[in-house]
């Protein structure tokens, strides 16, 4: 995997020379600033990785030791809590009995790990959330992107590419998790607005690509004239839903009166590669590069006592506040056949 840019190392190396720069104002680079001299020199940083059956968080998984390299971060072996709130406690609590000064996770169930973050807030350990914004308990940062403008995108493409009317499948992932609520809940409301003549059926995958296959086949069998697909993570519906389709005889060009839209969440080049053969028509790339990347940069600036403030970043992105932290929210680009080449796209990077 070839990982990075020139480009990416220039803004890179901005950010951080702004974030060293002592001061109590918000700095040039934009929603940040620095602690002064009173934060600690560094330290270990722990990393728990959520899941290995997903081609998306594989591909997290595979930036994370260069970006680790190239920030200078000291980063701990990593652990997988393979999609379990009750590993990813074990695993926390294994790396900080290990001396990991600063914890990078991306818990599946955001309601489930409160009470591990305040464990950590009690021992002064900071967190960095990735993808998902737990519920409650403390965290330093969350990386992620809009879901919710995840959910109006999809709803976009798919009522502008049905003509308004018609019947959609919504396979939603885990409702235990924000990203699923965010991306469902928009994408429901966005319907209901802009295309009251669009049913959508909701089926809640749980991040499973078997559920969702077996959904799609019955809401098939039941609907043979559904137009539209939503799948909230193309990292494990893609191939579950491209085989339904594909046995049902339903990959067929866009202009075929028998073509089924298809939009997805993720970005990976699987999806990339059934854009340009026509199998599905769109996703919405989330940045696995740029979560890996910010991840340990906000981590290594946790052990080090920066600090942060909501605003504009000079990233390309912006930091919120949050009720328990902040939340630095990356872009995540609508990816369809007229840009699915453009070679920015971290999903053209994999080698």
């Amino acid at each position: 995997m070839k990982l990075g840019t020139a480009a990416a190392g220039a803004a890179l190396l901005a950010l951080t020379l702004t974030l060293t720069a002592c001061g109590t104002s918000q700095g040039t680079g934009g929603g940040t600033t620095s602690a002064g001299e009173t934060g600690a020199a560094g330290g270990k940083v722990g990393i728990d990785f959520p899941r290995a059956d997903s081609d998306f968080w594989n591909s997290y998984t595979k930036y994370v030791p260069d970006m680790a390299e190239e920030l200078g971060v000291d980063l701990m072996p990593g652990t997988n809590s393979q999609n379990d709130v009750a590993k990813l406690v074990a695993n926390t609590q294994a790396l900080v009995g290990q001396g990991a000064k600063a914890i990078v996770m991306a818990p599946q169930d955001t309601g489930a790990i409160a009470s591990t973050l305040s464990n950590l807030e009690n021992k002064n350990i900071p967190v960095v959330s990735v993808d998902t914004r737990p519920d409650k308990g403390k965290v330093f940062m969350v990386v992620r992107a809009d879901n919710k403008a995840y959910g109006t995108k999809a709803c976009e493409f798919l009522g502008e590419k049905l003509g308004g009317k018609g019947k959609v499948v919504q396979l939603m992932g885990a409702l235990s998790s924000i990203n699923g609520r965010d991306r469902a809940e928009a994408f429901r409301s966005c319907m209901k607005e802009k295309f009251p003549g669009i049913t959508v059926f909701e089926e809640p995958t749980e991040w499973e690509g078997t559920k969702a296959a077996s959904m799609l086949q019955t809401r098939l069998e039941q609907h043979p004239d559904i137009k539209g697909v939503y799948m909230h993570a193309g990292g494990v519906h893609l191939a579950p839903t491209l085989q339904v389709l594909k046995a049902k005889g339903l990959i067929v060009p866009p202009e075929d009166p028998g073509h089924v839209f298809v939009i997805s969440n993720d970005g990976i080049p699987q999806e990339f590669e059934a854009i340009r053969k026509g199998e599905i028509d769109a996703t919405v790339s989330q940045p696995a590069d740029l979560y890996a990347k910010y991840a340990l940069f906000y981590a290594k600036a946790a052990v080090e006592g920066k600090t942060f403030q909501p605003g504009p970043t000079d990233h390309d992105s912006t930091i919120i506040q949050l009720p328990n932290g902040l939340e630095d929210q990356l872009p995540a680009p609508l990816v369809t056949k007229e840009n699915v080449d453009d070679p920015k796209l971290w999903g053209n990077q994999v080698k």
